[in-house]
């Protein structure tokens, strides 16, 4: 699965996927997503039929393919109906441009009221909901997975690394390597106590020497043992990058280690989740 969305490089990262499926395109499975400003023109954003329309016909031409597999919504738009946005989806559907409908980045409510309107009408489903979620970043948790195993909503999950945090490049009292992405990307993504983030890194480390893996190996692995979690998102700067984060698949970690690296990165939820978790008899963790 290769995903990409209008907004990334203006185009250029679907052209360029485009060119690299070429004639293997039965071979993968290709998700794309609109929503953001794709340019300076009125219309050029949100999710109303005349602008998912002209994002699913660009997306077609810049991959070179008569279908999407995902399309996924990059947000939510508050200034659109919830039914245009799904009728307009199950249009497509119907047309064979795009085969599975999903969003980004909603709220619970915001997917729950989408997948409302689609059973009153009998429109296409949201099937995937592209996610951050993290061993440093456990929101998700809360409120969209529940929701997500109740709906069947399989999670895609992006920055699975915590915005680089999880590479295991970072060191307790260390100075960031001088070719880390942290030096862009540290104030950008939630903020995570140096406290918090080394009691999760040093449990990750305890981990890899235990399995003889490497930190961000075991950090994808924990991701993909999680309910809802249908794959994670990596991205690699090098093929040598890539292949060690594929690395991930193919074995498990054991019970006992998942609950070492749940406890090290356990955090007192929002209300009301802390207080159902009181309750976990009449509101258990999904399976």
């Amino acid at each position: 699965m290769f995903d990409t969305a209008d907004v990334y490089s203006s185009g250029a990262s679907e052209a360029v996927l485009g060119e690299a499926v070429k004639g293997r395109r039965d071979q993968v499975i290709l998700s794309t997503k609109a929503t953001f400003r794709f340019d300076e023109s009125p219309n050029s954003i949100g999710s109303s039929r005349y602008h998912l329309i002209r994002a699913v016909d660009s997306a077609l031409k810049r991959l070179q393919t008569d279908y999407i597999d995902l399309f996924q919504l990059h947000g939510f738009d508050a200034r659109t109906p919830v039914a245009e946005v799904m009728s307009t989806l199950d249009d497509l559907v119907r047309a064979g441009k795009i085969r599975y409908v999903g969003a980004s980045n909603f709220s619970g409510w915001q997917l729950m009221k989408s997948q409302a309107i689609a059973d009153r009408y009998g429109y296409s489903r949201y099937v995937a909901h592209q996610a951050y979620y993290s061993l440093i970043g456990r929101d998700y948790e809360s409120e969209l997975m529940p929701l997500a195993a109740d709906q069947g909503i399989g999670a895609v999950v992006w920055s699975p690394l915590g915005w680089g945090r999880l590479t295991g490049k970072l060191k307790r009292g260390q100075p960031l390597p001088e070719t880390s992405r942290l030096h862009k990307t540290s104030e950008q993504g939630p903020p995570v106590p140096d406290e918090y983030l080394y009691r999760v890194l040093e449990a990750l480390q305890a981990v890899a020497i235990e399995t003889e893996k490497s930190i961000p190996q075991v950090a994808l692995n924990w991701l993909l043992q999680r309910p809802t979690v249908a794959t994670v998102l990596v991205g690699a700067r090098t093929e040598e990058q890539l292949r060690h984060n594929l690395g991930a698949v193919g074995w498990n970690l054991t019970k006992e280690q998942v609950k070492q690296l749940d406890a090290a990165s356990a955090v007192r939820r929002a209300y009301p989740y802390w207080h159902q978790e009181g309750f976990e008899e009449r509101n258990p963790f999904p399976a």
